[in-house]
Parts: structure tokens; C-alpha cells; sequence
């Protein structure tokens, strides 16, 4: 291993599943989440994050079915000509697992900094 401690990080990931190991939500269904918040449409959400239409759909169909909740409320016609809009529930999911997300990391931060805080320093490489 090359470097020292000091140039050392630790990394994780977090998403949550059901009984059955599927995908609840994780970042990527968050990144899904404010992109819609942002446009105001999941077409357009679709096209920022580079995925298809079909694609954000079924993972936003999928946490919805595996919560109980729905997450969007979908505009239908009107001057606006359709588009979608997160629902308190989507708005209040999205808070908690970002304050999650944030205490884990933090966690993670602390007990990696005590279980490599004892390794002696690295001796150059020859």
C-alpha cells in the first residue's frame, strides 16, 4: 500500500432494500427525486441524468409500490401541459435519508480515523 494514513479515506454506499433485497431507495433514486423537483418533469429528468423515460418511471413506480406512499403527483393537461411534482411524503423521504446518508458518512469518518489512527506511518518506496 502506498502513501500513509493521513492520504488514506474510506468510502460507502448506502441504499435501503425490503425483506427481499430489492432497491427501496438509495442515491440514485434521490438524484432521480431532485431532478424532477428541479424541472418539473420526469421527461426532463430522464434526459439530465442521461436515462430513459421508461427507466426513471419504473424505479419511481417501484419505490412507490415497495413504500405504499406515492412520491409524484402528476399534472394532466392544463396550460402547463402535464408534468409532475413531488408529494410532501417524496419531499420528507428525500430529507431523512439525506440526513442519513450524512450521519453515516460522519460514522464512518470517525471509526475509520480510529482504526488506522495507530498504523505507523509508510516507509518510502524504493
Amino acid at each position: 500500500m502506498a502513501g500513509n494514513p493521513d492520504s488514506l479515506f474510506i468510502k460507502s454506499k448506502i441504499w435501503i432494500e425490503d425483506d427481499s433485497g430489492k432497491v427501496v431507495f438509495g442515491l440514485g433514486r434521490l438524484k432521480i427525486l431532485e431532478a424532477i423537483r428541479r424541472h418539473g418533469s420526469i421527461q426532463a429528468a430522464a434526459k439530465e441524468l442521461k436515462m430513459s423515460y421508461r427507466a426513471v418511471w419504473g424505479r419511481i413506480r417501484a419505490t412507490e409500490e415497495r413504500l405504499g406512499q406515492p412520491l409524484l403527483i402528476r399534472n394532466v393537461g392544463g396550460s402547463s401541459g402535464g408534468g409532475s411534482r413531488l408529494t410532501p411524503f417524496a419531499r420528507n423521504l428525500m430529507e431523512q435519508f439525506r440526513q442519513l446518508h450524512r450521519n453515516v458518512e460522519k460514522q464512518s469518518d470517525e471509526l475509520f480515523e480510529k482504526a488506522f489512527a495507530a498504523l505507523p506511518p509508510m516507509p518510502p518506496e524504493k
